[in-house]
């Protein structure tokens, strides 16, 4: 979705709502990430004097696979992002977002700060158990009896 916010920068005070969401087939091209719901976004611009502040908050289910044991699983996520967005940078501030034009492709954002919040190792569970490493069997479904 195109944010378009040239009243937003041009007027103090001014807010744009937003709610919308993004298809898990439009996310196809990542290849390895499962969405199983639409990534709900929602939330607004706001021109605080001067500064535009952006809240996000996106709700959505991811299937994943167990680092530890390799079972499949789906979890819901709630994230709530935020973001300073200018329309010139004349520092090197990663920090801020330039809207070229007043303009803002929000499913792009959104989709880089999802994919940079999610964990590097993800579990199943806290105390996954994992797998066997003589025989291989999910230890989260019992003992295996191996001489470990």
């Amino acid at each position: 979705m195109i944010l378009r916010l040239r009243s937003v920068f041009e007027c103090p005070g001014k807010k744009q709502d937003f709610d919308y969401d993004i298809l898990p087939e439009s996310l196809d091209y990542l290849t390895d990430k499962t969405f199983c719901s639409p990534i709900n976004v929602s939330g607004a611009a706001e021109n605080h004097a001067g500064v535009v502040l952006l809240k996000v908050c996106c709700r959505f289910a991811m299937q994943h696979e167990c680092d530890r044991c390799l079972s499949k699983f789906e979890r819901e996520y709630v994230k709530d992002f935020e973001h300073t967005l200018v329309l010139k940078s004349y520092t090197d501030d990663d920090e801020l977002v330039v809207c070229e034009h007043s303009e803002l492709d929000l499913d792009e954002l959104v989709i880089g700060d999802i994919l940079l919040s999610l964990p590097t190792k993800i579990l199943c569970r806290e105390d996954c158990k994992g797998l066997c490493l003589t025989c291989g069997k999910n230890l989260n479904e019992g003992d295996c009896g191996c001489d470990n």
